[in-house]
């Protein structure tokens, strides 16, 4: 079987000033989220589905993540495939440039708050709303320090309030909607 001729950049619609990642990229960013996706069923898959409380089969823990993991890895084959037809296996990737190095430092930084969030503070002692008020200042304030702009860049006093008022109030909001509306105990 041979690969289908690459279609012609114009067959993507592309703005002005829109950037297109390179079809190789792309196909990176496909398998990635295929494997994501794959694991996040893997794992709805292997949730407690509670049968000893009679819950209804449409509300079983794991049906939403199952869903959300199934749609990532068929998003993922779809822009695997059009990444396949745009000529991904005969285009070697280009160096990354300044943007793009910036672009997998910030998430590079990001995954590392997250699994730091994760791992470290939640469930091990912290009240969720005092975990997530960490998480959600210390991210404001990380990503306020790695900005181009300097005036962004130099968090003074009022940016750092105003980082943590966001972080306390967005974690009690979600603890509070999370605990008495939608009745699920938070960690």
């Amino acid at each position: 079987m041979t690969a289908p001729a690459p279609l012609p950049e114009q067959s993507v619609a592309a703005g002005p000033g829109e950037h297109h990642a390179p079809p190789r990229a792309d196909l990176h960013d496909a398998i990635g989220w295929c494997v994501f996706g794959a694991a996040v069923v893997a794992g709805s898959l292997t949730m407690d589905r509670l049968e000893q409380q009679n819950i209804n089969p449409v509300t079983v823990p794991g049906l939403l993540p199952g869903l959300l993991g199934g749609a990532m890895v068929l998003l993922g084959l779809v822009l695997g495939v059009r990444s396949w037809r745009r000529g991904a296996l005969a285009q070697p990737l280009p160096p990354p440039d300044a943007d793009a190095r910036e672009q997998r430092r910030r998430v590079a930084i990001a995954v590392a708050l997250c699994l730091g969030y994760g791992v470290v503070l939640i469930g091990h002692g912290l009240p969720f709303w005092l975990a997530s008020s960490i998480y959600v200042t210390g991210s404001i304030l990380v990503f306020q320090r790695l900005s181009r702009d300097p005036a962004e860049r130099a968090a003074g006093p009022r940016a750092w309030a105003r980082a943590l008022a966001i972080g306390v109030i967005s974690s009690v909001v979600t603890w509070l909607v999370f605990e008495h509306l939608f009745l699920v105990r938070m960690p």
